[in-house]
């Protein structure tokens, strides 16, 4: 899954959610692993910056 944020508190909140969504899967033995990555999206013909959390389930160690 990707989740895309623009601005401090888009961030702020998908970082949090990122973090609540860790709790709802740890009763299944998985964590998550999370790859952030900065990328330029062209919105109303302005580029802007955007964070793109790149987000997988993987399985926690025995």
């Amino acid at each position: 899954m990707e989740v895309q944020a623009i601005g401090p508190q888009a961030v702020n909140q998908a970082v949090k959610a990122i973090a609540i969504a860790r709790g709802y899967i740890a009763p299944d033995n998985l964590d998550l692993v999370v790859k952030p990555a900065f990328v330029k999206l062209d919105l109303e013909n302005e580029e802007r910056t955007a964070l793109k959390f790149s987000i997988k389930a993987h399985p926690l160690e025995s």
